[in-house]
């Protein structure tokens, strides 16, 4: 099943802290595709996307999506065994749906198992449930009568309860022997002649790579042959991943003793924009762009942008190395700007320089250089007039795009892939023209099947949108990002937002540079476009937009509260969750709940889902911020459908504020 266990049952034990567990597992006529997630040291989740061959008359090939989450009670000692109490598939079809409680104690290369069950756990050799003395509700287990998607509450822990356990034996290094005793008896397989279950003993085998790869061989029920492989790897502890290939940094330039106290270059005529020059140039060589710059003769004044490293404080710790090569020796503060992808001045930085020529090579040089840098807001305005190298500024591509649906039940993943050219066109800082346009070369999301909806269809009629528009302007939009305030971040965003809608898009962001919290609100006036993605708009409009809520939770932790309208005009809130690690790979899941009740919402009964993203830094260990990201939701459907408004404030400000660049400082000096 994809989870820490024996073959068929699970253990007692957890995974190592933000371990990714990837598994495919197969027996006569059945796959099951499992991603495990240990999101703290106690609490994981788990997705799986199981195959079923004949499950269902109607349905041949027969998918099934499930969820799980798992808490430890208590981590294995000496004295006491690991505890783990578990929900299996307690929101899909419940097919898979069971309970349990189950126990691990490890005595040097033998691993024994043993736990009590419900559901499908309760299902072989069961009794009453001990649990009846609480209650007699608790006797007998209801059948679900929710729709795919609902919690099933009412079941939890309820009738017949049976026991299951087993042994495992640690045969060298990377050899695992394994037999159990299994409590399901698979009434549902075994009613429709899939599975022959002669017996409840399981017998296995695994051999564990050193590459995280782990292979297994069991025989289960005295009928059936079964394989599994799982790939294990661990993004806050990456030992399996290439180093870094990026370029060394330039050397931080020692002053000589004295050298401070020349100002004879103030005298010269043009060294300013002679010094802007050799910055700007630096800067490009390094991944940065340099917006603005003012000096004097004893002090510099930056704005810039990161082009290329994924970690913030990277960022900053380069352009503080390039000013020491390139300022004259008086120049004794540095004042770093890091500017967003938008335009929006992020915070300002102040470094001594002599605190940087002291520290680069000290032991925990990179903290202390923290504790001495101040990090203030970048309000009001410096003032510096731009760079006129940098602007205007014009900026296109053209490269391959993948577009995905998942888990339609008559295919699980539809494709297309085809061809996108973007260009983008900024006059003065944070005044930004964009837009993009795609050319489908082949794929099926325009095969995918019409689902009916109670609601008005805001996007049930996305296979409409990839069946039409072939040739598609997928955005085309004007944006203007300012600064109003003290704390505050703007946005005014106008045109062609996204491939569904067009419209107004307003937002205001309250967030202080010290702050783990941070507060918005987002007003949109949206017009649903037609299918061909031309320039020509259907009859439908709404006013929507929501009150947000971020906090920076630390250890890489974020939580987003969004309360508000939705596009097809039902109230409601959305809590979404992500854990970010720092080397940029970023795991998160998401809920929205409205007022349409689950009837209405259709199969799936309310929107969710799993996002990630995996910069390719992580992947090949070079310096870039392209990156692989993907939203997978069980169904698309109407109810608590949100605008995909580009450019938002909070991420890309967030990364230059004193909680994020803290986690990440340790690779100032990188």
């Amino acid at each position: 099943m994809g989870v820490p266990g024996l073959i068929d049952m699970p253990s007692g034990n957890a995974m190592s802290d933000a371990d990714l567990a990837f598994t495919v597992g197969s027996f006569d006529g059945t796959v099951r595709n499992t991603a495990y997630f240990q999101i703290t040291p106690r609490i994981s989740g788990v997705f799986r996307y199981s195959y079923i061959k004949d499950f269902s008359v109607t349905q041949p090939k027969y998918y099934d999506r499930s969820f799980d989450l798992r808490y430890l009670l208590t981590p294995e000692t000496s004295s006491i065994p690991a505890v783990t109490i578990g929900l299996q598939d307690f929101g899909g079809t419940g097919i898979y749906a069971g309970e349990y409680i189950v126990a691990t104690k490890t005595f040097g290369r033998l691993r024994a198992t043993g736990g009590i069950g419900w559901g499908r756990f309760g299902s072989y050799n069961g009794f009453d449930n001990p649990l009846g003395a609480l209650s007699d509700k608790l006797k007998t287990r209801p059948t679900k009568t929710g729709d795919t998607g609902q919690l099933e509450t009412g079941q939890w822990f309820r009738g017949d309860a049976a026991l299951f356990g087993g042994l495992q034996y640690q045969l060298g290094d990377q050899i695992v022997l394994t037999a159990e005793y299994s409590s399901d008896a698979y009434d549902a397989e075994t009613a429709r002649g899939l599975i022959d279950q002669k017996s409840p003993l399981n017998f296995g085998a695994s051999y564990r790579f050193r590459n995280g790869l782990d292979v297994s061989a069991a025989y289960l029920y005295g009928s059936e042959a079964a394989v599994r492989v799982t790939y294990t790897f661990n993004p806050k502890n990456p030992t399996n991943r290439p180093g870094g290939v990026d370029p060394a940094p330039p050397l931080v330039a020692m002053r000589a003793p004295g050298a401070a106290a020349d100002l004879g270059w103030t005298q010269r005529a043009n060294s300013a924009e002679i010094l802007r020059g050799n910055v700007a140039e630096a800067f490009s060589k390094n991944g940065l762009r340099l917006d603005a710059m003012a000096v004097d003769g004893r002090s510099v004044q930056v704005r810039f942008r990161n082009t290329q490293y994924t970690n913030s404080a990277q960022a900053i710790g380069r352009a503080t190395r390039i000013l020491t090569n390139v300022m004259p020796a008086s120049v004794e503060t540095f004042v770093l700007t890091p500017v967003t992808a938008n335009g929006l001045s992020a915070s300002r930085i102040t470094l001594a320089r002599s605190d940087v020529e002291e520290l680069v090579h000290a032991p925990d040089g990179a903290w202390q250089s923290l504790a001495r840098a101040d990090v203030s807001d970048a309000y009001p305005p410096d003032g510096i007039a731009p760079s006129q190298r940098a602007f205007p500024d014009f900026n296109w591509g053209i490269g391959p795009y993948l577009s995905a649906t998942y888990f339609d039940p008559s295919q699980p993943v539809r494709l297309d892939l085809g061809v996108e050219v973007t260009a983008s066109y900024e006059p003065q800082p944070g005044l930004l023209f964009e837009g993009s346009l795609r050319r489908r070369v082949l794929g099926n999301r325009g095969e995918l099947r019409s689902y009916s909806s109670k609601l008005q269809r805001v996007r049930t009629d996305s296979n409409l949108y990839a069946r039409d528009g072939e040739t598609a302007l997928t955005t085309l939009f004007a944006a203007k990002y300012f600064r109003p305030g003290e704390d505050l971040y703007g946005r005014l965003t106008v045109g062609y937002l996204e491939s569904m809608y067009g419209g107004v898009s307003g937002e205001l962001l309250w967030k202080p540079v010290a702050s783990r919290l941070a507060l918005g609100v987002e007003a949109n006036y949206a017009r649903q476009r037609d299918f061909d993605q031309d320039f020509g708009f259907q009859d439908y409009d709404v006013v929507m937009g929501h009150v947000s809520t971020y906090y920076d939770a630390g250890n890489g932790f974020n939580y987003q509260l969004d309360v508000g309208r939705y596009l097809a005009g039902d109230w409601g809130a959305t809590v979404s969750i992500d854990r970010e690690f720092d080397n940029g790979i970023r795991i998160g899941a998401f809920a929205t709940l409205t007022e349409v009740p689950f009837d209405d919402f259709g199969e799936g009964s309310f929107d969710k889902g799993i996002t990630f993203s995996v910069p390719l830094s992580a992947l090949t260990g070079t310096l870039t911020q392209f990156g692989i990201g993907r939203t997978v939701r069980p169904v698309l459907r109407d109810g608590g459908a949100g605008l995909s408004v580009p450019g938002r404030l909070y991420e890309g400000v967030r990364a230059y504020h004193q909680p994020a660049l803290q986690s990440k400082w340790g690779r100032v000096w990188r």
